[in-house]
């Protein structure tokens, strides 16, 4: 029973906010399942196989859907049904994400992992309403949202020629690791400071037979 119960990707929302991924996900799972024809027009799957997908996808469903959709036994029939339900949502997501990108800027963000998720985020949910980002267009948000204090390092970057937003993001972030190594170290002794003691470090055993660390200074 618990893998019946299993679900390999979450149910379709009776309010249809996840709409978008769950025909993404659904596509793809019929797809690897061999069932990806059930869903086209004109398609000439077997009954068995029409079957199989109809279980698959109302698996898939909220609970509510499931009654509404009780009679239906095609699964082109259900899939087209659900599309004309919700499919408008990409009228509403479209214009709040264009916002976002629009308004996404590397300078607002405290580390490259959070701004890199965010540049994901977002043109995924541009690619789900059919509007793909290109490396051109991720590499010239990032270059053009420095801050206004890194006007020289933004030059630099934009000299070396990256081709792939990829390769610019990892450059980042290796530079990134760099710097906070840097005022780790700053952090640790400051600068004019004056050096910690020297320490020997001699391994003993306690009572429980345990080496422990002792560090003695002189």
């Amino acid at each position: 029973m618990s893998n019946l119960s299993k679900l390999e990707f979450v149910a379709l929302d009776i309010s249809g906010k996840n709409y978008l991924s769950w025909v993404l996900d659904a596509e793809i799972h019929l797809a690897a399942k061999g069932l990806g024809n059930t869903i086209t027009q004109g398609n000439e799957a077997s009954s068995q196989d029409k079957a199989k997908a109809m279980i698959f996808l109302r698996h898939h469903l909220d609970e509510g859907l499931k009654v509404e959709y009780l009679t239906v036994k095609d699964p082109l029939e259900l899939w087209t049904g659900l599309k004309e339900r919700y499919d408008h949502l990409k009228a509403t997501v479209l214009p709040r994400t264009r916002y976002e990108w629009m308004h996404l800027r590397l300078q607002d963000f405290k580390t490259v992992s959070e701004y890199n998720s965010a540049v994901f985020r977002i043109t995924s949910q541009l690619k789900l309403c059919g509007e793909v980002m290109n490396d051109e267009d991720l590499l010239e948000k990032t270059l053009t949202t420095f801050h206004a204090s890194n006007m020289v390092l933004q030059q630099q970057y934009r000299e070396r020629g990256f081709k792939k937003y990829s390769e610019l993001i990892s450059f980042f972030l290796v530079a990134e690791q760099h710097n906070n190594l840097l005022l780790k170290n700053h952090e640790a002794r400051p600068t004019g400071s004056a050096p910690l003691p020297e320490a020997n470090m001699a391994a003993r055993r306690d009572k429980s037979g345990k080496n422990r660390i002792i560090i003695m200074a002189i």
